[in-house]
């Protein structure tokens, strides 16, 4: 009953989280709602940006590549914060954070299997189609030292994709597109992995 009563809870606050991050899009404040939200969904945030990005797009797409913009910028500034909360501060902040949103478990399920080139995949699904969930991987990519460098350019590439994709079909084609971009960024993340792949066996054994 009590892990009941505390998943209700969760999903209520949530909801009310996704409900309260939706009504930014449409304040004159938008755009800076769009860098907080994209900077903090990169480490501590359970709500995607694109909850806001998307509206935002579909109501100004002459802004559509200003919000690609500032919402990649933000987002790769938020994963370079939680790489520095994993390497430096996880059991003062990391792991209340991920114990708060139930994700210990996973988080150490990668972490027991986690390599360099598992780090740069997951880099690259979690940016394009949030598999697994982008704070998990920022700052499990911290926790084992991974290259900052190579962090950075993977997540300049996987974000930058994402919205500026999203910014282009929307601006084209209108909330029509919305479904199918979403099934498709999960396609295009799996190739990215094929792709990633077999760079890394080009490297590593040619």
């Amino acid at each position: 009953m009590g892990i009941g009563r505390n998943l209700r809870k969760r999903v209520t606050m949530f909801r009310k989280l996704y409900d309260w991050t939706l009504r930014w899009a449409a304040s004159r404040h938008a755009d800076k709602a769009l860098a907080v939200v994209s900077f903090v969904e990169s480490s501590v945030f359970p709500v995607p940006a694109e909850v806001l990005f998307l509206p935002m797009v579909l109501s100004r797409p002459d802004r559509a590549m200003r919000y690609a913009m500032i919402a990649s910028v933000a987002s790769v500034l938020g994963g370079i914060a939680g790489w520095m909360i994993g390497f430096y501060g996880f059991d003062l902040i990391a792991r209340p954070i991920l114990e708060f949103y139930g994700k210990v478990d996973e988080f150490e399920a990668l972490k027991a299997q986690t390599g360099d080139g598992a780090i740069l995949v997951m880099l690259v699904t979690s940016g394009l189609a949030h598999l697994p969930p982008m704070k998990v991987v920022t700052i499990l990519s911290g926790v084992i030292a991974f290259d900052l460098k190579l962090f950075i350019l993977s997540a300049v590439v996987a974000r930058g994709a994402k919205f500026f994709l999203l910014a282009w079909a929307l601006r084209r084609y209108g909330a029509a597109i919305v479904e199918v971009i979403e099934r498709r960024f999960k396609i295009i993340a799996i190739g990215g992995v094929a792709v990633l792949g077999l760079a890394w066996v080009w490297l590593k054994y040619l």
